[in-house]
């Protein structure tokens, strides 16, 4: 793989791992703090790589309330976020065979970037949880670039992270934001099709859709034989 690729950068939510339990779960809490019933997990479980702002508005919208004036509305995106990070580790869990493959990849010599528009704290926090820290070369997080996907600048400064080349790297991710990223920066894009996006994700225009992260070495070996 190494004589193809040099690096693989990588999507978080919906790619790397199942956010979307402690998502939902601080959604509701916020819900029904102001009064308002909690959803049903698998109606909002696509929604969880949207940011919380449009989360709780999708939540807002279904029950048929009223949205609140943008200072109430500030107040409640905090405090969603704030219940998130209380309870951030308590549900999540790697998809199907992401540590080993993630092993795989960095054993081939292939150098790993996680490339996401959630915040840098938590990712850091959650990446080291699960000991996959060590394999990652470089955290490019929402509020440490200069521009967040779907804007290409976030895939250039990750290459650049990684002193890598567009031709000889893959974005992995599960969303529209994350192709039209790769596709604006010239890199090869591959998307889960476990992931939140809801967008079926053989319409999302990528170069391959894997169904289990296992699929990774030997679809990024199709593309770069081709």
């Amino acid at each position: 793989m190494r004589e193809h690729v040099d690096a693989v950068l990588l999507d978080f939510d919906g790619t790397l791992f199942d956010t979307a339990p402690d998502l939902v779960a601080a959604l509701n809490r916020t819900l029904v703090e102001i009064g308002h019933a909690p959803v049903p997990f698998e109606d909002f479980r696509q929604r969880a790589g949207s940011g919380a702002k449009r989360l709780l508005l999708a939540a807002l919208d279904a029950s048929g309330a009223e949205r609140p004036d943008d200072k109430e509305l500030r107040r409640l995106i905090q405090q969603l976020i704030a219940y998130y990070f209380e309870i951030e580790t308590e549900r999540i869990r790697p998809f199907p065979a992401v540590l080993a493959t993630i092993e795989r990849l960095r054993d081939a010599g292939v150098s790993l970037a996680v490339c996401t528009n959630r915040g840098e704290r938590s990712t850091r926090r959650l990446l080291a949880h699960f000991d996959i820290d060590r394999h990652i070369a470089a955290v490019l997080a929402g509020d440490t670039v200069a521009r967040m996907k779907p804007d290409p600048g976030h895939v250039r400064e990750a290459l650049a992270a990684l002193a890598a080349e567009p031709g000889r790297a893959v974005m992995v991710g599960d969303s529209a934001a994350d192709v039209d990223s790769a596709r604006g920066a010239g890199v090869a894009a591959i998307v889960t099709a476990y992931g939140y996006s809801p967008t079926p994700p053989h319409d999302l225009g990528a170069d391959a859709v894997i169904d289990d992260f296992a699929e990774l070495p030997a679809s990024i070996e199709r593309l770069f034989r081709a």
